[in-house]
């Protein structure tokens, strides 16, 4: 195997670990973390939610994190092609969360949207992989109540933190 195609399996690697990060981080409710995932002018559209600069993306989120008390991430496929320093990749992923019912009267639902993340990455000065765009693609969204109870481990108290530092 050639030193070149070593190089490209360690940048897919990364890459992928970008991904996994940017999960995490918005399952986390970890803003800071999220903000070291994007190029200073990187771009994030979320359908027809957000459309715009990623610190602003970032501000989003922040404003959304207290009104979900769940958020799960579960990347699937994902499918990268890098060339130098960027790549572009395909990530398939289940997104689960749980926010207040829109219709009033205090209730919960059920968000599940299996979605498609178009991206755009690009190796920066410090050698780290980032989002320089996102692209997300809402192929089945279903919202139901939810009846369901636990303790939702979203925040970075969360002891995943201490344990995989």
């Amino acid at each position: 195997m050639t030193a070149e195609k070593i190089q490209q399996l360690l940048d897919k690697d990364a890459i992928r670990e970008l991904v996994l990060l940017y999960s995490r981080g918005v399952d986390r409710k970890d803003a800071g973390l999220l903000r070291d995932l994007y190029t200073e002018d990187a771009t994030d559209t979320h359908g027809d939610s957000f459309n715009g600069g990623a610190e602003a993306y970032c501000d989003f989120l922040e404003r959304a994190f207290p009104h979900m008390p769940y958020s799960g991430h579960h990347v699937c496929n994902h499918l990268i092609a890098v060339d130098g320093d960027t790549g572009i990749g395909e990530v398939y992923a289940i997104a689960w969360h749980v926010i207040p019912d829109q219709q009033g009267g205090g209730g919960l639902v059920e968000d599940l949207m299996c979605v498609r993340y178009l991206d755009n990455y690009r190796r920066c000065r410090d050698g780290q992989w980032r989002f320089s765009k996102r692209l997300v693609i809402y192929d089945m969204r279903m919202q139901r109540p939810f009846h369901g109870s636990g303790e939702f481990a979203t925040r970075t108290e969360d002891p995943s933190y201490g344990e995989l530092a």
